[in-house]
């Protein structure tokens, strides 16, 4: 590949990383096991901006009368075609509606609004990861907020055609766009938003270029997105209980970005991993992104055991899907760089391992020779 095109690879912009079936598993390197609501100073986030990459009304609320029973999660279950080109990037599978898709129940009192495999795109309006809800009988608890104020509206009206209890928490599965942007809009409604520590830094520091890049992407449907923090940050651990249901938000350790979150519901035996966990995409290297803590960061999350699992992105699956595309894709491409390494390889080198397995998975296109490169450059220093 000719230098500038190898270039082009690393300078895609952010926004395209965030673009988060079974195929033969390729050869395999067994891996290592608050306050009120405070308002950002703009002035201090547009001098990290700089530095960022470009990455209906409500219905009246009602008791659930008659719940919907829920298809076991399988893999199998979850298996259309995936979407490419101009079909990926200009899908709409709720025109009447902000959310690209509506919610889906999983299990009882579960349920998630899917979110497109694109990037941020108008036609998604940033509704490109899932935005999960658990209704009890003491109030409802939200798994992201939103990327923008109106998306967020979106998602409560459908929550309000469900339940008439109130959401009560709202959680972010880390500070990304798609995760963090419509705090604003759920803090007004009462809710207290609550975020890794590190997930809190991410959004202090990128919000106003954050709104900019919505600006840009999906022009008018930002109307409404207000810069604020979360009201509750946590370091490891925050715990919750509604109607005898436990919440464990937990970080676990490092995986995607800074700030990841997983919640776990115990007596479920499912867990909303958040970019944890990756399946029907494939998942993107950052630069800060430490491949090797991921893997050990797995055992922690297999551990689990979990029967359900809701991934940041894609439909609802199980632990062994998830494997596949995330464990198990790292170990994959750590084991390959390694020999590489070992053998005097370069850069140019690792651009050209065979992904085969996995590259028919949307944003594959320009995710898999930047991962290999990223997992290149890391391994070189390990």
């Amino acid at each position: 590949m000719k230098p500038f095109l190898k270039s082009l690879i690393f300078l895609l912009p952010l926004t395209l990383l965030l673009a988060c079936g079974h195929v033969e598993e390729p050869d395999k390197v067994t891996a290592p096991k608050a306050d009120a609501q405070n308002t950002i100073s703009e002035q201090d986030s547009v001098k990290n901006a700089a530095e960022t990459a470009d990455v209906g009304a409500d219905a009246a609320a009602i008791d659930v009368v008659a719940k919907p029973t829920p298809a076991p999660v399988a893999a199998s279950q979850f298996g259309p075609a995936n979407l490419s080109g101009d079909e990926l990037y200009n899908s709409d599978k709720a025109p009447n509606s902000l959310l690209y898709d509506m919610p889906q129940l999983v299990i009882e009192d579960v349920w998630s609004a899917i979110g497109a495999l694109a990037p941020i795109t108008y036609a998604n309006s940033g509704h490109n990861n899932n935005l999960s809800f658990v209704i009890t009988n003491e109030g409802v608890l939200v798994v992201n907020a939103g990327a923008n104020y109106l998306l967020a509206k979106a998602l409560h009206s459908e929550i309000k055609k469900r339940t008439n209890q109130p959401v009560k928490y709202v959680v972010l599965e880390n500070g990304q766009i798609h995760a963090s942007m419509g705090t604003n809009y759920w803090q007004e409604q009462g809710a207290t938003v609550i975020a890794h520590e590190d997930a809190a830094t991410e959004m202090k520091e990128n919000a106003f270029a954050y709104i900019e890049q919505l600006k840009r992407r999906i022009k008018e449907k930002v109307d409404g997105t207000v810069v604020t923090q979360p009201d509750i940050t946590f370091k490891d651990e925050k715990i919750i209980e509604m109607d005898g249901v436990r919440f464990e938000i937990r970080h676990i350790g490092p995986t995607h970005s800074p700030g990841d979150i997983i919640v776990w519901l115990p007596q479920k035996e499912l867990v909303i991993s958040g970019d944890m966990a990756f399946h029907q995409r494939m998942l993107p290297l950052f630069e800060h992104t430490d491949s090797a803590g991921w893997l050990k960061t797995w055992d922690k999350f297999a551990a689990l055991n979990a029967k359900y699992v809701i991934p940041g992105h894609g439909e609802p699956t199980n632990m062994q899907e998830v494997t596949l595309y995330t464990r198990d894709y790292l170990s994959y491409l750590r084991g390959k760089v390694g020999v590489l390494i070992e053998n005097g390889g370069s850069l140019q080198d690792a651009y050209n391992i065979d992904q085969s397995a996995y590259v028919h998975l949307p944003t594959s296109e320009f995710l898999a020779k930047r991962n290999a490169g990223q997992i290149f450059q890391m391994m070189e220093f390990e």
